[in-house]
Formats: structure tokens, C-alpha cells, sequence
């Protein structure tokens, strides 16, 4: 498994208490959540290949 960086993410309350809502409805921790949110914009984007999941491995 690659490992992850770390960094510090500073947002408004208001936007972290929707992620945290969104990210509970469907079982995730409001870091997973994140991830996930910036992986579609990445693939939508074209800035990403297609799955990472095979360097994951």
C-alpha cells in the first residue's frame, strides 16, 4: 500500500458539519470522504489515471 501524506486542510464549520453528515450516511470517516470527493474531481478532471487502486496495491 503507497503511503499517504498528511497535511493540515483548514475549512468553515458549516462545510466540515456537511461532510461530516455526508460522510456518515454512507459509513466513512469525514478524512475518507474528503478523499473520495477529490479523487472524482481528479478523474472527472482528467488529472487523474484511471484507478490508483492498482499502485494501492
Amino acid at each position: 500500500m503507497a503511503e499517504k501524506k498528511r497535511f493540515l486542510l483548514r475549512i468553515d464549520q458549516q462545510i466540515y458539519d456537511a461532510l461530516e453528515k455526508w460522510a456518515d450516511d454512507e459509513l466513512r470517516s469525514v478524512n475518507a470522504q474528503i478523499e473520495i470527493i477529490i479523487k472524482k474531481g481528479l478523474k472527472d478532471s482528467g488529472r487523474l489515471k484511471n484507478s490508483s487502486r492498482k499502485n494501492e496495491k
